[in-house]
C-alpha cells in the first residue's frame, strides 16, 4: 500500500531547521524538479521499485572481500581505506558521510559503497555495479550518467569532510556470465575496473538550486525524460472525463 510519508518529514519552507537530503534525491531533482518538489514538499513519491536482491548480495560480497584486507591489513591490488568510520560511512540508509550545506541549510548526505587509498594518503572513491551482459562494459549509456554524477557526489562529500580526493574514481563491474553450458547452482563473474575521471564542481550549485525549488509554491516544469509525471497527467486527464458510471466518484487533483 501506498503512503504518503508524514508531515514532520516534509520540507517546510518556513522552518530555519536543518533539513536531511540524501545523495539519491539530489539526483531526483536533477532528472525531474516536479517529482522532487512533490516528495519533499507533501511527500508523495514515486511508485517504488522491486529491490534489486541479486545486486545488492554481489555488493554485500565485495564490501566483504575488501574488508578482510581492511582488517588483516594484507596487500590486494587495489588498497582500501582503514578509517574507524567506514561502517558509518556505507550506510545508506541511516547515516552515510554527511556534511552542512550552509548555503542551503540541508544536511546532504550518501552512502559510499568503498573507499580506496594510496601511499600519500589520496582517496578514491570506489562503487560496486553488478550487471549481466555480452555486450562491452562502458560508461556512455544514457541511464549510466546517473553513476557518474553520483560519483562525483562521493567526490564532494568527501572533500567537503576535509579529505585528499582523487578526480579518479573507480566503478568496479561485476558481470555475470551467461555463456556457460549450464548453471550448475552457481553463477561465475567476470570483475571489470573502469576509471572514471569525475567534476563535482555542479554540486554545491545544484544544491543551492534545489532549495530554491522547494521554497517555492510554483509547480516547477516535468523533467524531460521523467517517466512519472506524463503518467500522472495521462491517469489525471482521464479521471476528468465525463463519466456515465453509477459507480462515478469525485475525481482527485494530481497537481
Amino acid at each position: 500500500m501506498y503512503v504518503i510519508r508524514k508531515s514532520t518529514s516534509r520540507f517546510d519552507p518556513t522552518s530555519s531547521k536543518l533539513y536531511r537530503l540524501s545523495r539519491s534525491r539530489i539526483e531526483r531533482f536533477r532528472e525531474c524538479r516536479r517529482c522532487f518538489w512533490l516528495n519533499e514538499r507533501y511527500g508523495v513519491d514515486r511508485p517504488g521499485m522491486p529491490a534489486f536482491s541479486l545486486n545488492n548480495a554481489v555488493d554485500a560480497l565485495m564490501k566483504k572481500e575488501f574488508d578482510l584486507h581492511r582488517a588483516e591489513g594484507t596487500a590486494h591490488p587495489l588498497v582500501p581505506l582503514k578509517h574507524e568510520r567506514m561502517e558509518e560511512w556505507r550506510d545508506a540508509l541511516r547515516r552515510g558521510i554527511e556534511y552542512h550545506h550552509k548555503e542551503s541549510n540541508f544536511s546532504f548526505r550518501g552512502g559510499v559503497d568503498d573507499v580506496w587509498t594510496d601511499d600519500a594518503g589520496t582517496l578514491y572513491i570506489v562503487d560496486y555495479k553488478a550487471t549481466s551482459t555480452d555486450k562491452e562494459i562502458s560508461l556512455d549509456d544514457q541511464w549510466k550518467q546517473g553513476y557518474k554524477r553520483q560519483m562525483e557526489m562521493y567526490q564532494w562529500l568527501f572533500r567537503q569532510n576535509g579529505f585528499t580526493v582523487s578526480n579518479t574514481g573507480y566503478f568496479v563491474f561485476v558481470n555475470g556470465m551467461s555463456d556457460r553450458k549450464a548453471f550448475d547452482a552457481k553463477l561465475e563473474f567476470d570483475v571489470q575496473l573502469i576509471a572514471y575521471e569525475g567534476d563535482d564542481a555542479w554540486v554545491g550549485d545544484a544544491l543551492t538550486d534545489a532549495k530554491a525549488c522547494l521554497m517555492s509554491d510554483a509547480i516547477p516544469e516535468v523533467g524531460e525524460r521523467c517517466e512519472f509525471c506524463p503518467y500522472r497527467e495521462a491517469a489525471g486527464s482521464q479521471l476528468k472525463k465525463p463519466s456515465s458510471s453509477a459507480y462515478e466518484t469525485s475525481t482527485p487533483t494530481l497537481f
